[in-house]
């Protein structure tokens, strides 16, 4: 049992939670709760934790695997959440190419620039997920995928939902090029020169465009985007919830492709 906060385990786990560099030059991330456990793919499991006074009710959770145990006041220091579950795991990130997202046939795309808020970046995955998107695409500035707080909005579609970062301008600029070759047509939600987002199709391949919570999307990414969109809104509303503005959206493009008329 690791009882001693100062253990090796223990201060890579900390790192893992609280630092991105670390999560990137490790190739991994931490997950939590029993939820999260067992959403995650076993091949991708590389240590397990468990809480001295979890371990016996996790025993069908845990059945075959090996694991080790951490002294509950030492669990309940490093773990993300108010109220720990008792089972944490170190996990490898999982890998996935742009090719193999843009490639896809008539793809419905989600393109993210510098999005900020972790909670808005695990709605928008686990979203994704339901309304059919096959792949999303983040410019180096979004936060990282792997923060605790991103992996518990997503509620398990981190591990479903293929997604890449770019790592610089010349990457963002080359993938409009990419889609457009492949007649894939960019839509940035933006109040300039835009419709209400309704009234286009979405049938063919598709990518959004969402930006920055605080400023929306760059004059670069609006000048790459080849139509623009906006969502109609009563009050004195400007905007809204980057979360709730994709979900919209992506939600539009569903009912399109499962029937709907434009």
């Amino acid at each position: 049992m690791i009882t001693s906060a100062s253990n090796g385990k223990i201060k890579a786990i900390q790192n893992l939670m609280k630092k991105s560099k670390y999560r990137k030059e490790e190739n991994l991330f931490i997950i939590e709760g029993t939820r999260l456990f067992n959403e995650t793919p076993k091949e991708l499991i590389k240590e397990i934790y468990v809480s001295e006074n979890a371990e016996k009710s996790l025993e069908n959770e845990l059945k075959g695997m090996g694991y080790e145990v951490i002294s509950d006041n030492i669990f309940t220091s490093i773990s993300d959440t108010k109220t720990p579950q008792g089972i944490m795991a170190v996990v490898k990130q999982p890998v996935y190419q742009i090719e193999d997202i843009i490639s896809i046939k008539n793809p419905l795309l989600l393109i993210l620039e510098d999005l900020q808020d972790p909670g808005n970046l695990g709605t928008i995955m686990r979203t994704a997920e339901g309304a059919g998107v096959t792949g999303v695409i983040m410019t180096k500035g979004c936060v990282d995928i792997y923060n605790p707080k991103v992996i518990r909005s997503t509620m398990g579609s981190i591990y479903r939902m293929p997604f890449v970062y770019l790592e610089n301008e010349e990457e963002f600029e080359r993938i409009f090029r990419q889609l457009q070759e492949r007649d894939i047509v960019t839509f940035g939600a933006a109040l300039m020169e835009s419709k209400d987002y309704d009234l286009y199709s979405y049938e063919k391949g598709t990518a959004f465009l969402i930006g920055n919570e605080g400023n929306g999307l760059t004059q670069k990414a609006l000048s790459l985007c080849e139509k623009y969109v906006k969502i109609p809104m009563c009050g004195k509303l400007e905007s809204l919830n980057a979360a709730v503005a994709s979900s919209i959206l992506m939600y539009e493009a569903f009912r399109q492709r499962r029937g709907g008329n434009p």
